[in-house]
């Protein structure tokens, strides 16, 4: 009840206000006043002193539990309105956030994915710039090689065909115009072997019937997709071993690789001052000699291939890098397994000779001449030790139990395989001092030949007394 005010009271609803759950009290507030309440008021709340200057009856609370409202004029609380007054915390709308869209989302997602992408790349850019492969040759330093053969240049050449698989790189068999080349592809992080074979290539007095016809050195291609391509005669039969895997070979056969083979070695290994008007050509170790490595003509002339380990021995230089352990393991002498080699020139040349002698092998393994089983073809020390030996696994037998490939018995029936097979064992002997030349062995091979051949009298008797502590040649007194 409303306390300290008189009645008449008459109740009735506010126009537009929800039921009330107390009824709202009207009244006339004595001449000419009215005020009206929703909800429970106490006396003070009904205080009208603002009043007089007021013709309607508004509430201006925000959001009060009891609406008031007071003004002048009779019955002028008929009508009640509820008008706020302004001046309150501004409210600011702000729209719901958008769903993100599939776009934004691969973009946000993307985003972090290329970025990396784009660093790895430039990091790997300035790795391969700032570091060659080989840390002393750098691709923008370096003079690049030489312009193009106008063989090559002028001529359309097509790859055909992936021949062979080697350490640097591959072969391809190509075409130029009308004759079939082989393509050599190094890739870019081999360019020092690439270039230390151009080099080699490209001495003095290097044309010649038992080494590989070199045509043309090229860079082709840009930046890191660049490939480097030595361009060479190509020689359908392939290498050695190959050959050898498919073929059996007559006493003739092997007579003629094994002196091509040794001729031309033996003029790698020539120190010419003068040749052929070119200019000195100096001594060369190969230190990859193989079978793989020796090449086929159509009628079986030997050709040595693949100088990318070559070193040359000029008077008054440095030879380069002569690092002992190089080379195919299998084919390794005793003095390089384990690592005590003398890097000298005599040295890397009697190196040389050991692999030419387990080459040899391979020739006599696979020869009919002899009365007895020719056996499938097997690399030196396969039987031993596997296909696949260790290091330590050749070290154990070469240099330790100075084993070698085994010589069968029905070898030493036939009179020249008899004496190939002294000739073999001369070239690997385990003193390196002890090894034939190869100019050596191409005069043993010739003679042996045309002793069984007949023709010349009483020239194994001969060569059987004096094979042991021969006198070399002067060409070959360095050995």
């Amino acid at each position: 009840m409303l306390e300290g005010l008189s009645p008449p009271w008459i109740c009735v609803p506010l126009p537009g206000s929800p039921t009330p759950t107390v009824p709202h009290r009207i009244s006339v507030c004595g001449e000419g006043f009215g005020w009206a309440a929703l909800g429970v008021c106490s006396s003070a709340e009904l205080w009208m002193g603002n009043c007089a200057s007021r013709q309607e009856c508004v509430a201006t609370e925000e959001n009060p539990q009891v609406y008031f409202c007071c003004c002048e004029g009779n019955f002028c609380n008929e009508r009640f309105t509820h008008l706020p007054e302004a001046g309150g915390p501004e409210v600011t709308y702000e729209p719901p956030p958008t769903a993100p869209t599939l776009l934004t989302v691969l973009a946000y997602s993307l985003l972090p994915v290329g970025g990396l992408s784009l660093i790895a790349l430039l990091a790997f850019w300035m790795y391969r710039h700032r570091k060659p492969p080989y840390g002393h040759v750098d691709i923008h330093e370096d003079p690049g090689p030489p312009p193009p053969s106008p063989l090559v240049g002028l001529k359309p050449l097509q790859l055909l065909e992936i021949k062979a698989r080697g350490r640097f790189g591959c072969v391809w068999k190509a075409q130029l115009m009308n004759d079939f080349v082989a393509v050599k592809i190094f890739p870019l992080q081999d360019k020092q072997s690439w270039q230390s074979e151009r080099e080699i290539f490209s001495t003095p007095g290097m044309k010649h019937e038992n080494l590989l016809q070199f045509i043309a050195a090229e860079k082709r291609g840009s930046s890191l997709e660049a490939e480097l391509w030595l361009i060479t005669a190509f020689h359908d039969k392939g290498s050695l071993t190959d050959y050898l895997k498919g073929n059996i070979i007559t006493w003739n056969e092997l007579c003629h690789v094994a002196e091509t083979m040794s001729r031309g070695l033996s003029y790698l290994h020539e120190d010419v001052p003068w040749c052929r008007g070119e200019g000195h050509k100096p001594s060369i170790a190969h230190r990859d000699f193989k079978s793989k490595n020796v090449l086929l003509k159509s009628d079986l002339t030997a050709v040595l291939a693949d100088f990318g380990l070559a070193v040359r021995f000029e008077p008054g230089k440095p030879p380069g890098d002569t690092h002992g352990q190089v080379g195919t393991r299998r084919y390794m002498a005793p003095e390089v397994l384990e690592g005590a080699i003398n890097f000298q020139r005599d040295a890397f040349l009697r190196i040389d000779m050991y692999a030419m002698g387990l080459v040899l092998w391979e020739l006599v393994s696979r020869c009919k001449a002899a009365d007895g089983p020719v056996d499938e073809y097997m690399l030196p020390f396969e039987e031993e030790i596997g296909q696949h030996p260790s290091l330590e696994e050749l070290q154990e037998v070469v240099v330790h139990k100075k084993m070698r490939p085994a010589i069968k018995d029905h070898w030493l029936k036939h009179p020249g395989l008899a004496q190939l097979c002294v000739t073999i064992e001369e070239c690997w002997d385990h003193d390196a001092e002890a090894r034939l030349s190869a100019g050596c062995v191409e005069e043993r091979v010739s003679l042996i030949r045309r002793s069984v051949n007949g023709t010349t009298s009483d020239c194994l008797v001969s060569l059987v007394t004096s094979v042991t502590n021969v006198d070399l040649p002067p060409k070959e007194s360095s050995i």
